[in-house]
């Protein structure tokens, strides 16, 4: 049977049974009390996990935000689809040009978003200019923006190179490390833009607001949190991280762990 562990501030464990391919029963109480008193609810995830998708839509329904941020879903993706509301799945691929994205299937994610009827808001920085920032740097894609969201600031030395360690090891030791400054730099930008679209939506409709992302943009001691804390130190954020097997980098409010899936050696693509 699969066995969830909850990481309540990352200190204490609390283990749960849950039936396998399920929903309604994946969040603790506690976790989705914290979650319902929360402005900013951010759901990390590790992107091709089934089960991270089915612990992202309870919690959804459990918040009834007023608006869902997508790290998956560019700002002009958000935009068409607040013109067309899709129906079914083949119209909202068609809508977000999902098969262009590069991220896993949209079957995986649909339940998130049948989830709520609350409005899409788009954070996911387009391939374009993620290339051009990485030429140019992080810092010209936001303009007026970078020095408010911080780019323009250098990380702390061991920070950085902390960064640049966990860049090298994602990429399976096999891209140049004068690469990686780049690297880090374009992870920033993704917070930033992330962090952005959040407060635009909690202006815009209220809150709360649900945000769908990555562990990575997720995690409190480097992500969006961080972000949030110096340009809105007033909200109250709840960060749920999601786990394979107990194995998560970072700092969270709570960890949800799953079994890790069955999938392809991902460094076979640098071979």
């Amino acid at each position: 049977m699969k066995q969830f562990a909850i990481l309540a501030c990352a200190c204490a464990i609390l283990i749960g049974s849950i039936r396998p391919g399920s929903a309604g029963d994946l969040i603790p109480e506690d976790v989705a009390d914290a979650m319902q008193s929360a402005d900013i609810v951010i759901l990390g995830e590790i992107h091709d996990n089934p089960q991270h998708h089915l612990v992202q839509t309870e919690a959804i329904e459990a918040i009834s935000p007023s608006a869902v941020v997508w790290e998956m879903v560019t700002e002009e993706g958000a935009q068409r689809l607040a013109q067309k509301a899709a129906t079914n799945p083949e119209e909202l691929s068609r809508i977000l040009r999902w098969a262009e994205s590069g991220w896993p299937p949209l079957s995986m994610y649909y339940p998130v978003f049948q989830a709520t009827n609350a409005p899409v808001y788009g954070a996911m920085v387009p391939r374009a200019a993620a290339q051009a920032a990485m030429k140019r740097g992080a810092a010209t894609a936001l303009g007026a923006d970078a020095a408010r969201y911080g780019l323009t600031v250098p990380l702390a030395p061991d920070d950085q190179a902390a960064r640049e360690a966990d860049q090298l090891l994602a990429h399976c030791n096999a891209i140049p490390e004068e690469s990686l400054p780049q690297m880090v730099a374009i992870q920033r930008l993704r917070d930033a833009v992330l962090t952005r679209s959040i407060l635009t939506a909690v202006e815009e409709t209220g809150g709360p607001v649900a945000v769908i992302t990555g562990n990575g943009h997720a995690r409190k001691d480097r992500g969006i949190p961080t972000f949030l804390s110096r340009l809105r130190p007033g909200l109250k954020v709840f960060v749920l991280g999601q786990s394979e097997d107990g194995v998560i980098n970072g700092e969270f409010d709570a960890v949800i762990d799953s079994p890790t899936i069955d999938r392809e050696d991902p460094c076979k693509a640098f071979e």
